[in-house]
């Protein structure tokens, strides 16, 4: 008994390195892929097709994780809220935590490969931002531009595995994806604000200043501007798409009048209410979709 309480132990550190104890990024990076397909994927595929990015999401998004920390491992220690993930604290060794990196790009490849050339070609496009990101925060005062970029690569690669091609509504849910990540990803670096500079971090939370709030609907309501054209544009049914948009709106429309982007814990939960935002949508564009 007290050898299965150590492995289980032993195996919780790896759960923390890949983030699976918190499933809000997987949503995040798995939301834009399930709004592609539910517009145009047929009914006889979508199990498997579903199924196919849903795994690639969680597999990537551990891997994306892991590349961020490998980077920011010492970065980590200084900052309050990431002292404790398992490299900066040495819980996992660079070795190990290079080794389990090398599988999950294996386990992504094989997944990848099964779509076409256009879907593969986007593939490695989005894993290539993943690199850049660590390093983009460095250097720019907007690294959720290069997160958004790749969090919702997603909504092109789903189209183009489907379609073989992309098209309008592809990019309107992207570049709607992409003002959505700046909107949570701001409220989520808001919680870092004060350790940030301190380590040579920058962020839209510290860009934006006092302006962070409007700024942070504004992103929102260009993303819902978007994802409605995307559903409308796409032959959907308008009245469950303008409606249930409408809830999706409102949800999110409480969720920043309850933010205080100087709470720390507040901003956790509006991040967390985001992913929320992203579910309520693509329950909008599955309603329309099937209401035609």
């Amino acid at each position: 008994m007290a050898s299965d309480v150590v492995n289980l132990q032993g195996l919780g550190r790896f759960v923390r390195l890949l983030r699976l104890h918190q499933p809000t990024g997987i949503a995040f990076l798995l939301l834009p892929c399930w709004w592609s397909l539910s517009l145009i994927v047929e009914p006889s595929a979508a199990v498997v097709t579903f199924a196919l990015f849903g795994a690639g999401a969680v597999i990537m998004r551990s891997a994306g994780c892991l590349i961020n920390d490998l980077v920011d491992r010492r970065l980590d220690r200084d900052v309050d809220r990431t002292r404790l993930r398992p490299l900066a604290t040495g819980e996992v060794s660079v070795p190990e935590a290079g080794l389990i990196l090398l599988l999950l790009l294996i386990m992504g490849l094989v997944i990848l490969l099964q779509f076409n050339h256009v879907t593969i070609a986007l593939g490695i496009a989005a894993l290539a931002l993943v690199v850049i990101y660590p390093w983009a925060k460095r250097v720019t005062g907007w690294p959720q531009v290069v997160l958004g970029l790749t969090f919702n690569m997603g909504a092109l690669m789903a189209w183009s595995a489907v379609r073989g091609s992309l098209g309008f509504p592809a990019v309107a849910l992207y570049v709607g994806g992409i003002l959505w990540t700046l909107a949570y990803d701001t409220i989520y670096a808001c919680q870092d604000k004060a350790d940030d500079p301190n380590v040579g971090i920058q962020s839209s939370a510290l860009r934006l200043g006092i302006h962070v709030r409007p700024a942070v609907a504004a992103f929102y309501g260009g993303a819902f501007a978007l994802w409605t054209t995307a559903g409308l544009c796409a032959g959907g049914g308008w009245m469950p798409l303008l409606g249930l948009m409408s809830l999706s709106a409102a949800f999110a429309g409480h969720t920043l009048w309850t933010w205080d982007p100087d709470d720390p814990a507040r901003c956790a939960r509006a991040f967390r209410r985001s992913a929320l935002v992203g579910a309520l949508v693509l329950a909008a564009l599955m309603t329309s979709r099937a209401w035609t």
